[in-house]
This record gives C-alpha cells, sequence and structure tokens, in this order.
C-alpha cells in the first residue's frame, strides 16, 4: 500500500459523501495504490451510518467507530494505527481541505523530505476568532520549538510512515506533529495548500483552544529540549533558587549584625527559606524525572537516538 489518507471525523453527515468522492477522484488519478480510513469519533448524528454505506459501495474505504468523543488527536492516532501506507495524509472532514492537493504534498515529500505539511495560505476563517489567533500562535510555535511553519493548525499534512511510527500522541499534540518529529531527525517543508469555505455543518473550533495550545506547547517544548535529561531542567532552577536563598539569607544576617534589624522583622528571611527549600524540590523533581526516563526507555527497549541509514553495519545485538 502505497497511500493511506486518514480522516477523523465528528458529526460531519453533511459532508462525509462528497468528502469521499473527492478523494477518490483526487487519487485514482494520481496511480498510487491507497486506502481512505474514516474515524468516526464518537459522532452523534448520522455520520457512522453514512461512512457504513461508503464502505459498502468502495472497498477502499475503512471505517473505525470509537466508543465515544475522544478528540482529533486520539482518532488520527487510531486511524495511523491501522493505516498501511508507506505515506500517512490525514486531513480534516469538513471540505476545507481540498483533496486534489494530496498528489502535490506526496510529490513535494518525494524530494527527500519526511513531512510535508500544509500551509493554508488564504485561509477561508473569519479573521479575529480563527484567523489571528491563528498567525499569533504559529509563531509562537515556530520560535519556541525551532521547526518554523506558518500554518502549525492545517490538517492536511504528509507523513513518511517511519517517522509517524517513532512518535506517541497523547492530549491534543496532533497540531504539533512536525514539532515532534524533529526528535528523530526529521525533514520538514512547508506547501501552500488550497482552503475552501465550509459548506455544511459547524466548525468544532473556537477561540477556547488557545489555552489548551499554550499547555501543549510547554509538553512539546520539555519533549523537545529535555526528555532525556530532566535533571537538566530542575537543576537550572534548582541553582537559581538556591543562589536566591544564599543571597537573601546572607542579607538577612548582615542587616542583623550591622544595622541592628531583627530577623523576624525581616522580610528576607522567609524568602531565604523559601527559596532554598524550593531548591531542595526542584532537584528532587529532576532525579525522579530521571528515574522515569530511565524506567520508559529500558523497560520498552527504547534507544535514546534513532539511525536514519547505515552502510556496512551488522544490527545491535
Amino acid at each position: 500500500m502505497e497511500l493511506s489518507v486518514v480522516i477523523p471525523i465528528y458529526n460531519e453527515s453533511l459532508n462525509i459523501q462528497a468528502l469521499c468522492a473527492e478523494v477518490t477522484v483526487a487519487l485514482q488519478g494520481c496511480g498510487l495504490t491507497y486506502e481512505l480510513i474514516l474515524v468516526d469519533d464518537g459522532s452523534v448524528d448520522a455520520s457512522f451510518a453514512i461512512m457504513e454505506e461508503v464502505a459498502r459501495d468502495d472497498p477502499q474505504v475503512r471505517v473505525i467507530r470509537l466508543g465515544r468523543n475522544f478528540g482529533q488527536t486520539a482518532a488520527m492516532t487510531a486511524g495511523f494505527d491501522v493505516a498501511k501506507g508507506r505515506v500517512i495524509v490525514p486531513m480534516d472532514g469538513d471540505l476545507q481541505n481540498d483533496p486534489a492537493d494530496i498528489p502535490r504534498l506526496i510529490k513535494k515529500l518525494e524530494e527527500g523530505y519526511d513531512v510535508v505539511s500544509g500551509w493554508r495560505k488564504d485561509r477561508q476563517d473569519v479573521f479575529v476568532t480563527r484567523r489571528l489567533p491563528s498567525v499569533l500562535a504559529n509563531r509562537l510555535i515556530s520560535k519556541i520549538t525551532g521547526v518554523k511553519l506558518n500554518d502549525y493548525g492545517c490538517t492536511l499534512k504528509a507523513y513518511r510512515r517511519e517517522v509517524l511510527s517513532a512518535i506517541n500522541l497523547y492530549g491534543e499534540l496532533h497540531r504539533f506533529v512536525p514539532a515532534l518529529t524533529s526528535l528523530v531527525g526529521a525533514r520538514v517543508a512547508e506547501l501552500p495548500v488550497s482552503h475552501r469555505s465550509r459548506r455544511a455543518g459547524q466548525s468544532k473550533y473556537g477561540i477556547d483552544r488557545t489555552l489548551r495550545v499554550i499547555l501543549d506547547l510547554i509538553t512539546v517544548k520539555f519533549l523537545l529540549r529535555y526528555s532525556t535529561r530532566p535533571l537538566q531542567l530542575f537543576g537550572k532552577w534548582a541553582v537559581w533558587s538556591v543562589l536566591v536563598g544564599i543571597v537573601a539569607g546572607g542579607t538577612t544576617v548582615y542587616m542583623k549584625l550591622f544595622e541592628g534589624l531583627n530577623m523576624n522583622r525581616n522580610p528576607l528571611l522567609i524568602l531565604s527559606a523559601f527559596a532554598l527549600f524550593s531548591g531542595i524540590q526542584f532537584v528532587a523533581l529532576g532525579l525522579l524525572g530521571e528515574l522515569v526516563t530511565r524506567t520508559y526507555h529500558e523497560t520498552q527497549g527504547k534507544a535514546v537516538y534513532v539511525v536514519r541509514e547505515t552502510r556496512n553495519v551488522d544490527p545491535p545485538g
């Protein structure tokens, strides 16, 4: 199987048949063997019934129904887990992504990239609640992760199977997959794609997701920089905390000896005790993190490195 297209579906009964028809037209003309995986993420409308009908008429369509609404990341992961293609392309189920862009993404991937991310350059969404927060979020994510993309939020992307199999997705990390793949040394490119206005149904996104993006970004930053060395992160905070405690404590003693100010009237004494205690806690957190990291890698036999290719080298063991 050369290509797997994975589409999470949540209450998109009005768009499914047209979406599947467009994907079929786009892929039949590119000469690739493909499968279309539809993941029903706990829809409460007629989405699953329509998906079943489409699958009966087209053997290349696979359908997965989740037990409840787990969210877009979980639905994508369910599709990725059963995908057989050497290239995996996720896309939205609302017809705003254009399936005709899939062959272009694959062609770009064949230039030597591991990930090709779609860029909705001419995005057809409301400016204040959708486009403006997206622009600000993309700049922040690019700066913090070091993987510079104009549009992290575009679901339409193309991945080589091996880079997806090397990462695990939790929470709502699907939008950060291009950054997470840099953990395994993936080469990432971006390609402008079409974006269309929603034809039917209601959007599942709102301004409230901004907070979730920020929290997930903290997780991604930690994974990118300190996932195998957490003590280095907490150790830095411990050193600064202890230094603040020593300076505050020394100042307290100086003021007692030379200025006659009682310690119980000096707030620096409280600051000193708090900072020193915090330093000890940071060290403890770092050590616990080191134990968790070693448990994770050693119990699952996971290496702390990823090999891209070798020449005349026997496999380990």
